[in-house]
C-alpha cells in the first residue's frame, strides 16, 4: 500500500507538470502568438491556446480526484510552481514554436508510456488528452522544419532555442524514468526508456541536439 502511495504521488506530480506546462503555454500562444508570422499562424495559435488550457484543466481537476478532493472544482488562477523554466521564458515566435515542440512531444512519451502500462482507470483519462495532442503535434512539427530552413540568423537562433528547451525536456524525462514507485504502483512498465524514446523522435524530425 505504502508502494502505491508514493507511485500514487509521483503521478499527481506529473500530471501538475504537464498541467502547468500547458496552462503557460495557452496563456503564451495568446500573448506571443497574436505577433505569428502570418494571419494564419496567428489564428492557429489562439485555437491551439484553447486546447491547451483545456488539457491542463483537465490534469489540474484529475490531480485533484487523485488527492482526494471533494465537490466542486476550483477555478484554475495560476500553475502549482512545476512548469518548465524555458516555458516562462518564452517572449517571441521562435522561443513559442521550441517550446512547444519540446513541451508536446516529451509530455506525448509520457503519456503513452502511462497507457502501455494499462492501468485501467488511469489509462481512461488520457486517450482522448492524446489524440487532440496529436494535432498540436502535427502542426508544431510543421513549423519546426520551416524554421529550420529559413534564413541563416533565424535558424541560428531557433536551434538554440530548441537545444536548450530539448536538454530540459530530456532531464524531466529521466527524472521519471528514475522514479522506481511509478512502476511499482504499475503506472509505467519498469525500464521505460522515455528520454530513449524522446531523442528516437527528435532524429526522426531531423532535429540536431
Amino acid at each position: 500500500m505504502a508502494e502505491q502511495d508514493k507511485g500514487l504521488q509521483a503521478l499527481t506530480s506529473i500530471l501538475e507538470t504537464i498541467a502547468d506546462n500547458k496552462y503557460l503555454l495557452g496563456d503564451r500562444l495568446v500573448e506571443v502568438g497574436i505577433s505569428g508570422p502570418r494571419l494564419e499562424s496567428t489564428l492557429s495559435a489562439v485555437a491551439m491556446a484553447q486546447g491547451e488550457l483545456g488539457h491542463a484543466r483537465l490534469l489540474y481537476n484529475w490531480s485533484l480526484d487523485l488527492k482526494g478532493f471533494k465537490g466542486s472544482k476550483p477555478e484554475i488562477e495560476k500553475q502549482t510552481g512545476k512548469a518548465f523554466p524555458f516555458v516562462e521564458r518564452v517572449n517571441d515566435w521562435l522561443s513559442l514554436i521550441a517550446a512547444l515542440y519540446a513541451v508536446n512531444l516529451s509530455v506525448d512519451i509520457v503519456l503513452r508510456a502511462i497507457l502501455e502500462a494499462d492501468e485501467k482507470e488511469v489509462a481512461s483519462r488520457i486517450h482522448k488528452l492524446v489524440r487532440e495532442q496529436k494535432e498540436h503535434i502535427v502542426y508544431t512539427e510543421g513549423w519546426v522544419q520551416q524554421l529550420l530552413e529559413d534564413s541563416a540568423p533565424i535558424q541560428e537562433k531557433f536551434q538554440g532555442y530548441l537545444d536548450s528547451f530539448i536538454l530540459e525536456a530530456v532531464s524531466w524525462l529521466k527524472s521519471i524514468e528514475g522514479k522506481k514507485e511509478l512502476a511499482d504502483g504499475n503506472y509505467i512498465l519498469p525500464n521505460a526508456q522515455l528520454a530513449e524514446e524522446f531523442d528516437r523522435r527528435v532524429q526522426k524530425m531531423a532535429v540536431p541536439n
